[in-house]
């Protein structure tokens, strides 16, 4: 037993690993075409690192490669990550920190095309392919990431603080090289995002109403399958004949929505199951934990 645990766990690193390598390229091949053409600048520490990159070339005339930037700047986030998310976690997203930054510094540039708008909606979808990619192997692209991950499980929303960081940059930009590229660049950081909250749901919330007959069974089965605890409230059917009734109440993370709703039917064909996502969730919510 001890051996195959340790296969599926060397197989899921194995995994992690390749997955990481090729979103780091997709990365760094995407900053190189699109990012480079339309001059766009991405969210978090690549947008930051671009800018600094063009503020030092601008205004003090010094080409500053794109790796010593991005590192700097992931100093405190990369400590954040090691202490209060997870080691294995924080590793993985260094090997994406390092190898975007090399690459993006040894390819050559590329110029797919020089219409802005489709270098911003398809240099965005790319980005939160890419983005999205680290995110479903429990890695990150590094920088803001990291703290709005430590901030989500805690129970506030990171997005918040995202956004802020991301105004500022777009502030700075759009003040020193033209408001033209800083709008643009909203596009590029919109259809990312869009992206990104369809293809990863862990820390989005979903609650279930579960009308049943067998409540107990129900809140059992919910708490084996998700960790999350459910509340029954007692009640009865509005239609003539119908015998009592309990409603069990549930909040469980997104992506396990499918899986345990399967087994609701199973459990109980009849039940009738109302499903809504969770704006906001204070208290003591079990989160995933990285590893």
């Amino acid at each position: 037993m001890n051996e195959k645990i340790k296969g599926n766990n060397y197989r899921w690193m194995s995994l992690r690993f390749v997955v990481v390598t090729i979103a780091s390229v997709v990365f760094a091949l995407n900053i190189k075409s699109f990012v480079r053409t339309g001059g766009i600048l991405p969210g978090g520490a690549t947008g930051l690192t671009l800018l600094i990159q063009e503020i030092a070339d601008r205004f003090i005339g010094i080409k500053i490669p794109y790796t010593p930037i991005n590192v700097a700047i992931n100093v405190a986030p990369v400590f954040i990550g090691f202490k209060y998310i997870g080691k294995k976690f924080t590793s993985l997203s260094c090997i994406v920190i390092l190898l975007t930054g090399i690459l993006a510094d040894l390819i050559p540039g590329y110029v797919i095309t020089n219409d802005l708008i489709l270098i911003s909606i398809f240099g965005g979808i790319i980005n939160g392919v890419a983005i999205s990619l680290c995110l479903l192997m429990d890695a990150t692209s590094g920088g803001i990431d990291f703290i709005a991950i430590y901030l989500y499980k805690k129970g506030f929303d990171g997005f918040n603080v995202a956004l802020y960081v991301n105004a500022c940059i777009l502030i700075t930009a759009g003040a020193l090289f033209g408001w033209e590229r800083a709008l643009y660049s909203i596009i590029f950081q919109y259809a990312s995002t869009t992206v990104i909250h369809v293809l990863y749901r862990k820390y989005q919330q979903t609650t279930l109403f579960i009308v049943t007959r067998f409540p107990d069974e129900i809140s059992a089965l919910i708490y084996k399958m998700s960790n999350h605890g459910s509340t029954i409230i007692y009640g009865r059917g509005s239609h003539e004949g119908d015998k009592d009734k309990s409603v069990v109440y549930s909040v469980i993370t997104a992506t396990q929505v499918t899986q345990i709703i399967n087994a609701i039917k199973e459990l109980d064909p009849a039940s009738f199951v109302n499903v809504f996502k969770s704006e906001r969730v204070s208290g003591r919510f079990y989160r995933i934990p990285e590893d």
